[in-house]
């Protein structure tokens, strides 16, 4: 399976509270603090939800 890394890149303020957990699901504690998770069905699809505030690289 690929891999992805992720990186919150803009604040959470004014999100609501699904958008807040669901980065806390993804391990986002910090701006500009990447993670890296494989790409299973479950974590692709709270990365297309929260597309707006982060950025995703794939790595093979």
């Amino acid at each position: 399976m690929a891999k992805l890394i992720i990186t919150q890149v803009k604040s959470s303020i004014g999100s609501t509270k699904r958008q807040k957990l669901t980065l806390e699901a993804l391990g986002l504690k910090k701006l500009n603090r990447p993670i890296e998770h494989e790409a299973t069905p479950q974590i692709v699809g709270m990365v297309n939800k929260m597309r707006h505030l982060i950025t995703v690289e794939e790595v093979k």
